[in-house]
């Protein structure tokens, strides 16, 4: 091996050696990887891009001995030491195939639980109810950034009569979060809850001492409140709400489902009307 070109199979052994030396740059597993430098190492030869999918390569055991293999992997720390732009090829074709290959996973558990999602009798719908263009905001009530998004949202359906907002509870910081949650689930059969969201909202920290606090201002029957909140349905749908989030990667506050897309993270009221035109434009497939 001699040679200073390298035959195919060499290539094809660099690729190898190459996917497992970038496991350290949370490669997800070896095959993933090899077909990614593969792809990489044949675009560098002059060869023509292939399609996302992993390229099956053989063992190198199988195929080459110890000093062969040794020898390969010189070539290979050669190669990425004085081209490291490879790494970072290799990375970004990576990512886009994993955020292609996740946008369809969304896509189908959106599909899958969309009334759950979207039309939900326990979840307060603002703006147009029967509006064409339905987005689902998770939220939480000691969220600072879902405090901020407040006003954006409703600048939103303000200026847009076709949207409807879907409320979603997510409390994810703790006991007095969950607690408000239920309690807000539970006042919209007083017809009170968005009064009663915002009154939330506007309160720097939400606690379980202060709810009962808010919803007497805003007019609510306390008494009824704590009855309708302890129904184990709001305990239900709001875990319902939960275990979606979670499948769909909604981690943190606040999160928003557009159609089938997923934005985890505050959005102006600019940046939703951007998304929302271009769902208008390419069609809905489940709003």
């Amino acid at each position: 091996m001699s040679d200073s070109s390298p035959s195919a199979g060499v290539m094809a052994m660099f690729a190898a050696v190459a996917a497992f030396a970038l496991v350290p740059f949370a490669l997800p597993d070896a095959k993933t990887a090899v077909g990614a430098v593969a792809n990489v190492a044949s675009v560098g030869a002059g060869a023509t891009p292939e399609a996302p999918a992993a390229t099956a390569i053989a063992p190198a055991s199988r195929s080459f001995s110890a000093a062969q293999q040794a020898e390969i992997g010189q070539i290979v720390r050669d190669y990425l030491v004085k081209n490291p732009e490879v790494l970072i090829d290799v990375t970004r074709e990576l990512e886009k195939r994993q955020a292609s290959v996740q946008a369809e996973q969304h896509e189908k558990v959106v599909t899958e639980k969309q009334a759950e999602i979207f039309r939900s009798s326990y979840d307060y719908v603002l703006g147009n109810p029967n509006g064409k263009i339905s987005i689902a905001e998770y939220f939480d009530y000691n969220c600072g950034w879902c405090k901020r998004a407040l006003g954006e949202v409703q600048k939103l359906v303000d200026a847009d009569k076709d949207v409807r907002i879907v409320m979603k509870e997510l409390p994810i910081f703790g006991a007095d979060s969950e607690f408000a949650a239920k309690a807000a689930m539970a006042s919209k059969a007083q017809g009170k809850y968005w009064e009663f969201h915002t009154a939330l909202m506007q309160e720097r920290r939400v606690t379980k001492d202060n709810t009962f606090d808010i919803a007497k201002k805003v007019g609510l029957d306390v008494e009824k409140l704590k009855v309708d909140m302890a129904k184990p349905e709001i305990d239900a749908a709001m875990k319902a709400t939960a275990a979606t989030a979670q499948a769909l990667g909604i981690e943190g506050t606040p999160g928003f489902i557009i159609d089938s897309r997923i934005n985890v993270g505050y959005l102006t009221a600019d940046g939703l009307t951007k998304v929302v035109d271009e769902v208008r434009k390419a069609g809905c497939k489940v709003c």
